[in-house]
Protein backbone atom coordinates (compact mmCIF):
# COMPACT_ATOMS: atom_id res chain seq x y z
CA UNK A 1 0.00 0.00 0.00
CA UNK A 2 0.93 3.28 -0.83
CA UNK A 3 0.31 6.64 -1.82
CA UNK A 4 0.35 7.84 -5.33
CA UNK A 5 -0.62 10.22 -8.10
CA UNK A 6 -0.72 7.82 -11.23
CA UNK A 7 -4.10 6.26 -13.11
CA UNK A 8 -5.31 3.06 -11.62
CA UNK A 9 -4.44 0.08 -13.73
CA UNK A 10 -7.60 -1.35 -15.85
CA UNK A 11 -8.63 -4.07 -13.61
CA UNK A 12 -8.57 -1.96 -10.58
CA UNK A 13 -11.75 -1.39 -8.31
CA UNK A 14 -11.81 2.40 -8.11
CA UNK A 15 -13.47 3.73 -4.60
CA UNK A 16 -13.78 7.69 -3.50
CA UNK A 17 -14.10 8.25 0.40
CA UNK A 18 -14.30 11.40 1.49
CA UNK A 19 -12.24 12.91 -2.01
CA UNK A 20 -9.58 10.00 -1.66
CA UNK A 21 -9.72 8.20 -4.79
CA UNK A 22 -8.34 4.12 -3.39
CA UNK A 23 -7.32 1.38 -5.93
CA UNK A 24 -7.88 -2.01 -5.23
CA UNK A 25 -6.44 -4.61 -7.47
CA UNK A 26 -8.58 -7.98 -7.89
CA UNK A 27 -6.86 -10.41 -5.53
CA UNK A 28 -6.48 -7.40 -2.95
CA UNK A 29 -9.58 -6.86 -3.03
CA UNK A 30 -10.87 -10.27 -1.67
CA UNK A 31 -8.57 -9.63 1.24
CA UNK A 32 -9.76 -5.76 2.22
CA UNK A 33 -13.43 -7.10 1.93
CA UNK A 34 -15.27 -5.55 5.31
CA UNK A 35 -11.88 -3.65 6.47
CA UNK A 36 -11.35 -0.56 6.99
CA UNK A 37 -8.07 1.56 6.51
CA UNK A 38 -6.69 4.85 8.05
CA UNK A 39 -3.83 6.47 7.51
CA UNK A 40 -2.00 7.57 10.73
CA UNK A 41 0.73 9.90 11.80
CA UNK A 42 2.54 10.08 14.81
CA UNK A 43 5.71 9.79 16.54
CA UNK A 44 7.45 6.42 15.39
CA UNK A 45 6.25 7.96 11.59
CA UNK A 46 3.61 7.61 9.15
CA UNK A 47 1.61 4.87 7.62
CA UNK A 48 -1.06 2.90 6.92
CA UNK A 49 -3.51 1.15 9.59
CA UNK A 50 -5.66 -2.11 8.75
CA UNK A 51 -8.22 -2.90 10.86
CA UNK A 52 -9.75 -6.16 9.24
CA UNK A 53 -12.32 -8.80 10.71
CA UNK A 54 -11.00 -11.52 8.58
CA UNK A 55 -7.87 -11.34 9.37
CA UNK A 56 -6.47 -14.36 11.59
CA UNK A 57 -2.95 -13.19 12.58
CA UNK A 58 -1.31 -9.38 11.64
CA UNK A 59 1.56 -7.62 12.44
CA UNK A 60 2.99 -5.22 15.07
CA UNK A 61 2.43 -1.95 13.48
CA UNK A 62 -0.93 -2.60 12.12
CA UNK A 63 0.16 -2.54 8.04
CA UNK A 64 -0.08 -6.22 7.54
CA UNK A 65 -2.28 -8.97 7.94
CA UNK A 66 -2.91 -13.07 7.09
CA UNK A 67 -6.71 -14.50 6.41
CA UNK A 68 -7.99 -17.92 6.46
CA UNK A 69 -6.43 -20.15 4.03
CA UNK A 70 -4.21 -17.29 2.61
CA UNK A 71 -0.90 -19.35 3.68
CA UNK A 72 2.33 -17.32 4.09
CA UNK A 73 3.59 -14.54 5.52
CA UNK A 74 1.90 -11.17 5.90
CA UNK A 75 3.82 -9.95 3.04
CA UNK A 76 5.69 -7.39 5.23
CA UNK A 77 8.91 -6.97 7.50
CA UNK A 78 7.50 -6.37 10.41
CA UNK A 79 6.32 -10.42 10.93
CA UNK A 80 2.87 -11.30 11.89
CA UNK A 81 1.25 -12.38 15.20
CA UNK A 82 -1.46 -14.24 15.91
Amino acid sequence: MALDDTDPEADDKVFDDKGVKIFIDPLSLNYMNGASVDYVDDTLGGGFKIENPNATSSCGCGSSFKTEGSGGGCGSGCGCHG
